[in-house]
């Protein structure tokens, strides 16, 4: 990998937006290391293999310095699955894809040749929980629990209910991943 000169600062985005299954930490939910008194990981010394090796897209030099994911309100990764790219962008508040030019203008340069994934980081313990995938030319699929409505343009196109044997599937496996979860603090 690279070394791009770029470090985290005061940006820990990634340990209250993604999900840390050693630590039982879910996504959406600040990581119980994080120092009070700052930014920083307070085991930071003996992290789980996974926070050590977790590099967002703009550690490993992946858009403009302006880009980093505590400014931009998204952390975003690249990766490769089958032989597709994808975008992710994970919000770190509901909606900031939507408030957010940069986040849309990074998103049109990549649907052209990747596919992008915006999680609606509002409910991600929700097993029916949202998320839009933009597709080249306009379109894109929103997911919501077992419907995909297909959008042009800003137009629905098409809607479609996901399979009973699929659905059923997709059910078991996101309660067993949610149960291994532990609960969210109430506010």
């Amino acid at each position: 990998m690279p070394d791009t000169g770029r470090t985290c600062g005061d940006c820990a985005l990634c340990c209250t937006v993604l999900r840390v299954d050693e630590l039982n930490k879910p996504a959406r939910i600040a990581c119980a290391e994080l120092r009070d008194d700052g930014p920083g990981c307070s085991i930071y010394a003996r992290r789980p293999r996974i926070c050590r090796d977790y590099k967002c897209a703009w550690l490993l030099g992946s858009f403009g310095d302006e880009d980093r994911p505590d400014q931009l309100g998204a952390v975003l990764d690249l990766e490769f699955r089958g032989d597709r790219l994808w975008l992710e962008i994970h919000e770190a508040t509901p909606g900031a894809f939507d408030r957010s030019d940069r986040l849309r203008e990074i998103a049109q340069e990549y649907r052209a040749s990747a596919l992008v994934r915006v999680s609606d980081a509002d409910r991600a313990t929700d097993p029916e929980h949202p998320f839009r995938i933009l597709l080249p030319d306009g379109y894109e699929q929103q997911v919501r629990g077992t419907r995909v409505d297909v959008y042009r343009d800003g137009r629905l196109v098409d809607s479609t209910e996901i399979g009973w044997v699929r659905r059923t599937a997709a059910r078991i496996w996101r309660a067993w991943k949610l149960r291994r979860a532990p609960e969210p603090p109430s506010t």
